[in-house]
């Protein structure tokens, strides 16, 4: 069967509006940027797929193009084969100490590879998540957690962080106010899961003293006893703060990601097996294993039990098979996250939904976006999962008009570099970024 060719490549880069969620890197600015990547064929289809952008990240794909367009869909792996080769000329890439990813290649194949499948599941009437793995889809339904952050005064600058206006709900209040005890991340809490659903709850660390943000763990436990609950400090605390600070609430935790780091002499991974062998707590990461390389030796080593394999920095099908090993090695798949639009929360769903065996609920920062779309109908959370559709391709239409918007705001950005600091000099005069203090411990 003769399928369609690809007729034309639109690289979109485009901006949202953002909270100001601190993390071990800052405070996220009043604005994040994305790419979407367009393919059209010559049957009338758009495939899609959205990644994080960078000056650099444009440039790849746009090297790419000669290779995308004029290729038939039935030749898709070869497509993104040809552009995975071209791209490996540029060197090995590092995802650098802080707590977004810095490479490129990975980035630009993976909207390359969204789009293509996209196309081709329309062009052969298959839903995505049936496509990837080896036994494609493996549930219908995709569980997510409460991805809640400590939370900045945006009062306290002068920088047009977004304002709740007519909040519909506590949530879209709450979202945008300061957040900085037990009790006010126990409140975004209760208002995610009365908007959402939530059951389960991930706290993005690395900002206060480690026994302040484990009293904000424990005050959520207060409000959901039931919960799996998680603290994320990427790696902020030596091995001996992670086990003074974890020891006395492992028996509320989850698992505990990325609790320590690199520390002298030590590699992440051997302070992650001590962590583990000393408190008997699970662990997942997105820092210690984010290639194949190196999930093989934290693997080894035993240092992690939930790899986040986030399909922006694996591709789909690599992320995928993250989830296929995850199941052979008798361990839990995961999914990590940053700042994204419904377009990858579409691929977000369908990577989660052909993963086999155990998976845990996937991080989104969805939450924070929601009401930013780009597409016709974005996926929606309810009762804490998201549905994966039996719709063709990822099961999204673009809204031609929000994406013309998104990219109007991009392209009146003076900064499109993401830069933590920055908002961070409101709050405490010359801050600078340090991988082992948590932001607001200066």
């Amino acid at each position: 069967m003769s399928l369609p060719t690809i007729t034309r490549m639109t690289i979109v880069p485009v901006a949202g509006h953002d909270s100001f969620l601190l993390n071990l890197s800052g405070g996220h600015a009043p604005w994040f940027v994305r790419c979407v990547l367009i393919l059209e064929d010559n049957a009338g289809n758009r495939g899609v797929g959205e990644i994080p952008s960078s000056e650099g990240i444009l440039k790849g794909l746009e090297k790419c193009r000669s290779l995308v367009e004029g290729t038939r869909l039935n030749a898709w792996k070869g497509t993104l084969n040809n552009a995975r080769q071209l791209l490996a000329r540029g060197g090995p890439e590092e995802r650098g100490r802080q707590t977004f990813d810095l490479r490129v290649a990975v980035h630009v194949l993976t909207a390359i590879e969204s789009a293509l499948l996209d196309l081709y599941g329309q062009a052969v009437e298959m839903p995505v998540a049936d496509l990837l793995g080896r036994m494609g889809r493996q549930r219908d339904e995709v569980e997510a957690l409460g991805y809640l952050f400590l939370l900045g005064d945006p009062k306290k600058t002068d920088l047009p962080y977004p304002i709740a206006e007519n909040p519909r709900d506590d949530w879209e209040r709450l979202r945008c106010q300061e957040a900085l005890t037990p009790e006010a991340v126990a409140e975004l809490a209760r208002a995610a899961h009365e908007r959402y659903g939530f059951r389960d709850f991930k706290l993005k660390g690395g900002v206060l003293a480690g026994e302040q943000e484990a009293d904000c763990i424990r005050a959520m436990h207060e409000i959901f006893p039931e919960a799996r609950l998680t603290l994320d400090p990427n790696g902020a605390w030596s091995l001996e703060e992670a086990i003074r600070v974890l020891e006395p609430i492992r028996h509320i935790l989850s698992y505990a990601e990325d609790p320590c780091g690199q520390e002298g002499s030590w590699s992440g991974r051997e302070t992650m097996t001590e962590f583990k062998r000393r408190t008997g707590l699970r662990t997942a990461t997105n820092m210690i294993a984010t290639d194949f390389k190196q999930l093989q030796y934290a693997a080894i080593m035993n240092s992690v039990d939930i790899p986040l394999a986030d399909c922006h920095f694996w591709t789909m099908q690599g992320a995928v098979m993250v989830g296929e090993l995850c199941d052979e090695w008798g361990m839990t798949w995961g999914s990590h996250s940053n700042n994204h639009f419904d377009i990858s929360l579409a691929m977000m769903t369908h990577v989660a939904a052909a993963c086999p065996g155990e998976i845990t609920a996937i991080d989104t920062h969805w939450i924070w976006q929601d009401g930013q779309r780009l597409t016709e109908q974005p996926f929606e959370i309810r009762d804490g999962k998201l549905n994966v559709p039996t719709t063709p391709g990822l099961g999204v239409t673009l809204d031609q008009g929000k994406l013309d918007e998104a990219h109007a705001l991009y392209r009146s950005l003076d900064v499109r570099a993401r830069n933590d600091a920055t908002a961070m000099q409101y709050l405490i005069d010359g801050w600078t970024f340090d991988p082992k203090r948590p932001a607001l411990v200066r």
